[in-house]
């Protein structure tokens, strides 16, 4: 077994070792035939790691041929049998000598922090366009990580274990989607963009690090129909 183990771990360290670390721990939290796993990794890890339906299918059948993971041929009434595939011995082995490698600082690749830094030399409305769009999306994905998380998560306090880390993960990509906004927001507005309609309007108030629109910012001007010393419309005077 410990010899298996090393040739797979050499194997993997020359290949594309991420990918079959991510499957066995989706398998590890439950066992799934390829459809249904492709489809969760989509809702799950995918959201940090991401691979197609081909690569996890290409990826799986390698796993099994290493023996990672066991394929079980399982009947399905008016259908034909799926193969549910679960972690071995030697899966969980694999991935606990992963689990226990020291991981590098991930590098920062940004195209679209080049971009903002040579703006100066190209079409800078357009950079702006794409800015807004981007802040959109990352509005839409921090939406729905805040749903995940008052759905799956009322009560945090009693978590612990494997449900801990799951929500921490989670809790990860609410702070990284904040920042995206916080920043391409920031930048917009250094520039004189303070109120650009969003393409898919997200209410501030669902997060509580969600930049505000510049009309709501304490020191922003105010409508002058709202200031202590305007004048009243006629209707209003007695």
């Amino acid at each position: 077994m410990c010899n298996e183990l090393h040739r797979v771990c050499n194997s993997l360290h020359t290949s594309s070792v991420a990918l079959e670390h991510a499957l066995l721990v989706a398998l590890s939290e439950r066992p799934a035939a390829g459809l249904e796993l492709a489809r969760r990794f989509d809702r799950s890890i995918g959201f940090f790691w991401s691979a197609t339906h081909q690569q996890i299918y290409k990826v799986l059948r390698r796993m099994e041929s290493d023996g990672l993971v066991t394929a079980e041929a399982i009947e399905q009434t008016g259908r034909p049998e799926k193969r549910e595939y679960t972690v071995t011995d030697l899966g969980r082995q694999e991935l606990g000598a992963w689990i226990a490698t020291t991981t590098p600082r991930a590098g920062f690749r940004s195209e679209i922090a080049v971009k903002m830094r040579a703006a100066s030399y190209g079409d800078r409305a357009a950079l702006l366009a794409n800015i807004r769009e981007l802040i959109d999306d990352h509005r839409t994905r921090l939406a729905h990580y805040d749903g995940m998380a008052a759905r799956d998560y009322p009560d945090t306090s009693t978590l612990s274990g494997q449900e801990l880390d799951t929500y921490l993960v989670l809790r990860g990509g609410i702070l990284q989607e904040t920042f995206w906004i916080a920043w391409l927001t920031e930048y917009l507005e250094a520039h004189g963009v303070s109120r650009l309609p969003s393409l898919a309007p997200q209410p501030a108030a669902e997060h509580p690090l969600a930049p505000q629109p510049a009309a709501e910012h304490p020191l922003a001007p105010q409508p002058a129909a709202e200031h202590p010393l305007a004048p009243r419309p006629a209707t209003e005077t007695s």
